[in-house]
């Protein structure tokens, strides 16, 4: 291929999404909150990913839609019929109980909320996930979004760059 400008690529990236929509049904709360919202209540989540590189794989791609499998796993694993309690939560240890006792699947996050979910899915994907897909996807690929919705109207995302990685 020839590039115009004395040989030199052009500036751009490719980019891949995955979408997941009103795929995991899930509670949680915001114990900070001083509205109806510091109770346990739920959201089917949507989430958005967006993967980024340079240059496409041998088949063209930017990201193999097929190797995204084990990430639905692990979404659903942590999210689907989930109540998500937060490590600060005041309560933690009582909800937590929820689920010792079987009344409740329980994933412990940092944070709640869509902020909080979409900066802890943004750091997995890029420090575990893409790592464990193989040299020449973590090597060339990264994810540079992560989207996560409540609900059409509320939706919360982190946006990155290779060099946070």
């Amino acid at each position: 291929m020839e590039y115009p400008q004395n040989g030199v690529a052009p500036a751009y990236r490719y980019v891949s999404t995955k979408e997941y929509v009103d795929a995991f049904p899930c509670a949680y709360r915001q114990w900070r909150a001083d509205s109806h919202c510091n109770l346990v209540h739920g959201y089917a989540l949507s989430f958005h990913f967006e993967f980024e590189c340079d240059t496409l794989d041998a088949r063209n791609w930017a990201m193999d839609f097929g190797g995204l499998k084990p990430l639905k796993d692990k979404l659903e694993e942590w999210f689907d019929h989930t109540l998500l309690v937060a490590q600060d939560d005041p309560q933690k240890d009582e909800l937590i109980r929820l689920g010792e006792i079987g009344l409740a699947k329980i994933t412990e996050v940092e944070k709640t909320g869509c902020e909080g979910l979409s900066d802890f899915l943004y750091w997995y994907i890029n420090e575990e996930f893409l790592p464990s897909c193989g040299k020449d996807i973590s090597e060339r690929v990264w994810c540079c979004k992560v989207e996560v919705r409540e609900t059409d109207s509320n939706m919360a995302m982190r946006v990155g760059h290779r060099g946070d990685i």
